[in-house]
């Protein structure tokens, strides 16, 4: 079976591997619901099933402990979907650091070794605006600050990173 393939048989019920106690019977129909819908989105974002399913069950354990809060939104649906989005999200850019930071020293070049140094807001800025090409208002709500936050962490990530990408430029001319 492929990676874009899904069994069927890996959709387990949220309840028997997270929860622990009795979950609201409308909880337990928002997961049956939306389930496919949150699997298919983490599994755009993420491009495999196994991740999907992941970040699927990090996220609903996160959306009942705000249950009660959700319960009195305006927008619940809005609210739910807001709640997912940045846990795909979050997922994402942990699997990004992770992957760098398993990179082999032959396969290593010094960016890679500068955005791993990185600080946490920066990381995430300047990965989500450069690498996933979000846009800065959908940064700016995914980390909670004002665009203008936004614009000032990736701009200070430049400033780390471009004396690594200047010597692996001077490296890669070099060569020729």
């Amino acid at each position: 079976m492929t990676e874009d393939a899904h069994p069927n048989d890996t959709f387990r019920p949220i309840a028997s591997e997270v929860m622990t106690r009795p979950l609201p019977l409308e909880f337990e129909a928002l997961w049956v619901a939306n389930q496919e819908d949150f699997h298919e989105f983490a599994r755009l974002v993420s491009g495999s099933w196994e991740a999907a399913e992941e970040t699927v069950h990090r996220a609903f354990p996160e959306i009942l402990n705000l249950w009660d809060e959700l319960l009195e939104s305006s927008n619940m649906q809005a609210d739910i979907w807001a709640i997912f989005r940045k846990t795909v999200i979050s997922q994402q850019l942990k699997s990004i650091r992770h992957e760098l930071s398993h990179l082999e020293p032959a396969e290593e070049i010094g960016l890679y070794r500068a955005l791993r140094k990185l600080p946490p807001r920066q990381f995430d800025a300047i990965v989500l605006r450069q690498v996933m090409n979000v846009d800065t208002g959908k940064v700016a709500w995914y980390l909670g600050v004002t665009k203008r936050t936004v614009d000032y962490h990736c701009r200070k990530a430049r400033e780390r990173l471009e004396p690594a990408v200047s010597t692996y430029l001077k490296h890669e001319g070099d060569a020729k």
